[in-house]
């Protein structure tokens, strides 16, 4: 639930008392530790906390963000992008759950679902799963169910019909291929559910590095399907979930 709900809630239920709420409410929006400045109004803005983008920072810079959100109040943050020799020596220092093949790292305990229902992350190859799982495992970390469909790709049509229950049963599905991309369009035609396409950098080099399924998915016959950038496995995790989500903002 949103912080601020909550906390005028506990107002109006005398739970929370008038100056602690005014104490919250006058925390600074952000916390400048030099190299960065440290969104904590982020959650109360936007319903989730700020993630933190591990690739080009220094272990000691994520340590040190890290250190200034879980000292005010973030139990639980995400790490996107963070190679396994920082998270090493992030651990030292703070525990953490690292994901090697997303390079995902989560400190906190992963929390219970509280979507409308669930998201399908499917690819079109093997190659493709470290992207999936990124965007599976940051859907996870801000409160979804995941159905991981991996290897489903239209070279074999029937291994995508095989799964038409949960494909057809979800509240949003991810669909990630590299090659030529085609998996978000036949995904997009089974489904009444919001598809989110997401190219990978997987295929030869009339690829062009992701490029080739990129426009390909732009250009989708399929009705409802939406496109993220190359690789943006969290890009479409975090979108799903907002989908996802979206009882919350009609009840606020």
């Amino acid at each position: 639930m949103n912080d601020a709900r909550t906390l005028l809630e506990g107002v109006k239920a005398g739970t929370v008392s008038i100056d602690e709420a005014l104490l919250e409410l006058r925390k600074k929006p952000f916390e400048d530790i030099g190299f960065a400045k440290v969104d904590l109004h982020r959650r109360l803005r936007q319903g989730a906390a700020e993630v933190i983008y591990g690739q080009g920072k220094t272990p000691e810079q994520i340590i040190g963000i890290l250190g200034a959100m879980k000292d005010n109040g973030q139990e639980n943050v995400l790490i996107t992008r963070l190679s396994e020799e920082a998270a090493e020596a992030i651990s030292a220092i703070h525990p953490i759950t690292y994901h090697k093949e997303a390079r995902i790292a989560i400190a906190g305990k992963m929390p219970d679902p509280d979507g409308i229902g669930t998201i399908v992350v499917a690819t079109g190859g093997t190659s493709d799963i470290p992207i999936a799982e990124e965007a599976a495992l940051t859907a996870e970390a801000l409160g979804n169910k995941v159905t991981r469909l991996y290897d489903v790709g239209v070279a074999g049509l029937h291994r995508t019909l095989s799964h038409l229950d949960a494909i057809m049963g979800a509240t949003v599905v991810i669909a990630i291929a590299g090659m030529e991309g085609a998996l978000a369009s036949v995904l997009g035609g089974l489904t009444d559910a919001p598809v989110i396409a997401v190219p990978t950098s997987v295929g030869y080099g009339a690829a062009f590095g992701g490029l080739a399924a990129l426009l390909s998915m732009l250009n989708s016959c399929a009705s409802g399907v939406s496109v993220v950038n190359i690789d943006n496995g969290f890009g479409a995790g975090y979108l799903a979930s907002m989908i996802n989500h979206i009882n919350e903002k009609e009840r606020r």
